[in-house]
Order: C-alpha cells, then sequence, then structure tokens
C-alpha cells in the first residue's frame, strides 16, 4: 500500500500556515510501514481538488485529505467529494448528534450553517470528531481507499489516532512487514558535533534507520526497525537504543513527546524539591514553560521577572556595584540574582536569566546573543555562559530551553561542560 497526501486550503499555499498536518500523516504511516510517495498543496478550488484527486488515485491505492470541510463558502472539499464520485449527500444521525453534544457542552445555539455539516457522500462512512463540527470521511471505491478529513491539526490528529490508522492496520493485516520507531530527544549539542560523537553509524545501527531532526531547540534521533517477528524487532530497537545512549546519553533528555519541562518537573517531584526562577532576558518565559505541566504547582514556588536593574537591586538585592563593574549580563549577575531569589522564595533550586536578546543592546565586548545562567541551590551557586544566535525570539526560547536543560544536568549529576 503506498499513500498519497493531499492538503487543501489556500492558507497553505500563500504561507498564512505551515503545513504541519502532511507532517503529522507522514509520520504516522512511516510507523505502519505505508510509505508517502508524494504529498501536494491545493486551493480552495473545486476544479483544483478534482484533477489532484484524479492524479492520486492513478499513483497510489490511499489517498489521504485534510482541509476545506469547514462551515464557510470557501470550505468546498465536500462538493468535490460528491463530484468526484458522483454521488449525493445525505444526513448522518449520529454526526447531527455529535455536533449537537458539542455546540451544547460550549453553551452555544447550533446554527443552520452547522446543521447542514451532518450532511456527508451517501458511498461515506462517517469518521466522528469529537473535537470540531465537521466529520472525517472513509471511503473505499475501485480497491482504492479516501481518508478525507478536517484540516484543524488537533481535530485530524485525533481522527488519525483513533479511527484511521486502527482502520488501515486492519486492512494491512499480517502480511505487511512491522516496523518500530523511537525517537530521542537531545539538547545543548549541536547537530553537527551529535553526528561525530555518534561515530561509524553502520556499526552503530547494525540495519536499524536513523534520521537526525533538528530544531531550535536542539536535535531528535529517530530510529526504526524493521521485521516480521514483533520480539526481534524489539530487542533490536532496544540494542540501538543502548548504543545511541552510551554515546550521547548526558544530551537526551526524553523520548517520543516528552518535553524537557515535563522531564524537570517529574525530576522536581521525585526529589521533592521546590525552584524559583528570576528572569530577566526571557521575561517570565521559563516560568511559563515549567507551569505548561499540570501539578506544577508542587514544584514551582514563584517566578520573578526583573528587567531593568532597578528592579534586579530591589527584588533581588543585586549589588549595585558589581552591577556598575561588571553590567547587568555578566557571570557574577547571574549567581547574583540566583542567590536574591532564596531570600525571597526559599525555594530549593534557584535559577536565573540575564542576557542581550538584541537585535540592540550589544556592545563590542557583548554580542547579541550572549546569555549567562545562574544556578543555586544549598550546596553550589554556580552560572555558566551561553552564545545564541541574532534572533531576539529564539534566543529567548534557546535561553529559556538551556536553563531547564541546565536544571536537568545538575540534578542528574552531569558535567556542564560536557
Amino acid at each position: 500500500m503506498k499513500a498519497y497526501i493531499i492538503t487543501i486550503g489556500d492558507e497553505i499555499l500563500v504561507g498564512n500556515t505551515l503545513n504541519t498536518n502532511a507532517a503529522f500523516i507522514g509520520e504516522k504511516l512511516f510507523e505502519i510501514n505505508i510509505p508517502v510517495i508524494k504529498t501536494s498543496v491545493v486551493g480552495d478550488d473545486n476544479t483544483s481538488i478534482l484533477n489532484e484527486l484524479k492524479l492520486a488515485s492513478s499513483a497510489c491505492d490511499l489517498i489521504i485529505s485534510t482541509g476545506g470541510l469547514g462551515p464557510t463558502h470557501d470550505d468546498v472539499t465536500r462538493k468535490s467529494i460528491v463530484d468526484f464520485f458522483k454521488t449525493e449527500l445525505i444526513e448522518s444521525k449520529e454526526v447531527l448528534e455529535d455536533i449537537k453534544n458539542l455546540f451544547e457542552k460550549r453553551k452555544r445555539k447550533v446554527t443552520n450553517v452547522n446543521i447542514d455539516q451532518a450532511k456527508v457522500p451517501n458511498i461515506a462512512e462517517v469518521i466522528r470528531n469529537q473535537l470540531g463540527t465537521a466529520p472525517g470521511l472513509w471511503i473505499e471505491k475501485s480497491k482504492k481507499i479516501y481518508v478525507i478529513m478536517p484540516g484543524v491539526p488537533v481535530e485530524m490528529e485525533s481522527m488519525m489516532d483513533s479511527t484511521v490508522i486502527p482502520k488501515l492496520n486492519d486492512k494491512i493485516g499480517s502480511s505487511q512487514t512491522k516496523i518500530k520507531m523511537k525517537t530521542l530527544l537531545t539538547t545543548g549539542i549541536p547537530e553537527s558535533t551529535l553526528y561525530e560523537r555518534l561515530g561509524n553509524l553502520d556499526d552503530l545501527l547494525n540495519g536499524a534507520r536513523l534520521a537526525f531532526l533538528p530544531n531550535q531547540f536542539g536535535v531528535k534521533l529517530r530510529f526504526s526497525v524493521e521485521g516480521d517477528d514483533e520480539k526481534d524487532i524489539h530487542d533490536r530497537l532496544v540494542e540501538v537504543e543502548q548504543r545511541i545512549r552510551s554515546k550521547a546519553g548526558r544530551f537526551i533528555y526524553g523520548v517520543d513527546d516528552d518535553s524537557l519541562e515535563a522531564v524537570v518537573g517529574k525530576l522536581l517531584l521525585e526529589r521533592e524539591l521546590k525552584i524559583s526562577a528570576a528572569e530577566s532576558c526571557t521575561g517570565g518565559l521559563v516560568g511559563n514553560m515549567l507551569t505548561n505541566i499540570s501539578g506544577s504547582s508542587k514544584y514551582f514556588e514563584r517566578g520573578i521577572i526583573c528587567y531593568s536593574n532597578a528592579a534586579k537591586v530591589e527584588l533581588l538585592k543585586v549589588d549595585e556595584d558589581t552591577l556598575q563593574e561588571h553590567g547587568a549580563v555578566s557571570m557574577e549577575i547571574a549567581m547574583q540574582m540566583a542567590e536574591g531569589v532564596k531570600s525571597t522564595s526559599g525555594a530549593d533550586i534557584r535559577l536565573s536569566t540575564t542576557g542581550i536578546m538584541g537585535p540592540t543592546g550589544a556592545t563590542t565586548n557583548k554580542p547579541v546573543g550572549l546569555v549567562y545562567i545562574g544556578y543555586c541551590d544549598d550546596k553550589v551557586c554556580t552560572a555558566k555562559k551561553f552564545n545564541f544566535g541574532d534572533d531576539r525570539l529564539l534566543n529567548k526560547q534557546r535561553t529559556a530551553q538551556a536553563a531547564l536543560d541546565f536544571v536537568r544536568r545538575q540534578l542528574l549529576g552531569i558535567l556542564l561542560d560536557d
């Protein structure tokens, strides 16, 4: 079975919205060993959609589309499906019930436009949408499978996980080669350095496949093993993971869908520790990340945004002479900020950030992207220097990520200079 992914929407074509749907679908299909031979983007135009459906049908036996199923005038995908299959619309009682239940839950009145969304092509099997009003469609015709889903990512992802992937697995059956995949998440190491650190990949992987997936926070290492025997695949996957961890373990903070803030939060919970943060250049982003996690009130005590020098002196008791001598962006001030949080919060771990985010504020000795992160606990008070890039928002994000990784490494006893 081979797949063809069609993303529908003018907003994708003109660049207003990133096409994350195709990436998500492609990854999910890869996990069940269905190769994607092509992805395409077409606008909200009936003729364009029909032409793309014809092209996809001639090339593949699995066609998946997202987008254009909403209630407004520019959502034309349903009409295109009706025209393509020469069918008609009928009202689905289960879809209408889902829509009414959704609006009742949100304390809103159902409109005629939304009721119209309960009409689906006569030949389609409904993929129910628990998060929105537009149902998905599953159509089997001429030994081909067509999956039509809304473009809202959270709705599409729910349909893929709950319905589409299980149904495709049933279709594939036991004859299909099995594949298992795992992703190790790294931070604090560039892609090229990580590549060199892993050494000879043929020896490391022993037949497995490995992809380096870099982003602004680090590099994801996605590796996969395929075969016919479940246990053998599992054992080989474990062996590859162990070999990668032996080379780069200190930079690996999680697996698959883990977030660094969740990993740090779990460590704090396990050790029954509380943390507070004094933030200058990150403007509260560290606290925002920590509080993304449900239950973070058990370990996040407080955050102080002390952007100005006056705030640093008043709220954290930073020494004015040290500010004058070394400047706010310095190792000394980062440590004093981290120390100062203790007097106001009494937290076990105190964290601080100070830096030059840009594009202004730099000097000859202190360029844009220069950051100091301070860390204090009951045994040590230290700080570390970082040099990031020229983009202000990316610098803030990278600083917050580095600050949380600083905490992770300290809690695990991992040397910061490695």
